[in-house]
């Protein structure tokens, strides 16, 4: 879905009220993952059920937000090895406490974050992701889906729609995870159970400045948005958060379509 030049022109009118600038300014290498996924993948792959469709949607290269349902603690492992290739997560620094896991964490490209600092530290965070041209992998839900009967998707917050529209040409990828829960059950499962079948099916990307301008997106032209910045500030957060939360409500939409359950 191509994006209007016109479009484009207009939300940069805007940029003092969507702008997320990245802390800190860049992403640490991962030289371990390449190791890693070299020796772990040929030994790993004859013995799981994994099934990956739409590989073709998820792009190789350049800034892109992998958003998926979370049912477990196996769920960012699935979304990376659908991806083929680096995909950086934010993680609480309670999985950076022991020596072993803290390694493993930082081999793959996976980014600390402290709750207590508030969601604005970890906006910061992912937006160094997005800035450097990487892949970031992320949850809508905002945390594991506890429910224990279907439908277990649960409303997506707006983070993943703000961090689209502060990097407007990133693509946005939504990823439904299937089996995940009986793969490996939280307080449950000590370890995977590597014989049960688990899929990804990913959906078709889309870049904001694509979304905005559609019908049946944001809806907005240069003309909308040009009126837009000149209202009032407290009328432009409102009409931000508007499009967010239908961003946002249209990619569960997507995720659920894709089979999410």
């Amino acid at each position: 879905m191509e994006h209007s030049k016109e479009v484009e022109k207009g939300w940069l009118q805007l940029k003092e009220h969507w702008e997320i600038l990245p802390y800190p300014p860049t992403v640490s290498s991962t030289p371990a993952y390449s190791v890693l996924r070299m020796f772990l993948s040929p030994l790993l792959r004859p013995l799981l059920r994994w099934r990956v469709r739409g590989a073709g949607n998820i792009p190789r290269t350049g800034a892109t937000i992998l958003a998926a349902n979370h049912l477990s603690h196996v769920d960012p492992i699935a979304v990376i090895a659908a991806a083929r290739r680096t995909t950086h997560y934010l993680a609480k620094d309670g999985h950076f406490s022991k020596p072993m896991v803290r390694f493993l964490m930082n081999a793959t490209g996976q980014i600390e974050t402290q709750r207590e600092k508030g969601g604005n530290e970890a906006l910061a965070s992912a937006a160094t992701v997005l800035a450097s041209g990487k892949a970031l992998g992320i949850f809508p839900e905002g945390t594991r889906s506890k429910r224990t009967e279907e439908p277990f998707l649960l409303p997506g917050k707006t983070g993943v729609a703000r961090l689209a529209a502060a990097y407007p040409e990133a693509r946005v990828v939504p990823l439904a995870v299937r089996g995940s829960r009986q793969f490996m059950t939280p307080q449950e499962h000590k370890l995977p159970r590597l014989w049960r079948p688990l899929s990804v099916n990913a959906g078709v990307s889309v870049s904001w400045y694509s979304w905005l301008g559609h019908q049946s997106g944001g809806n907005h032209s240069f003309e909308s948005l040009s009126a837009l910045a000149g209202l009032e500030a407290h009328e432009i957060r409102a009409e931000l958060s508007r499009l967010y939360r239908k961003f946002t409500d249209q990619l569960m939409g997507s995720l659920k379509a894709l089979g999410a359950p």
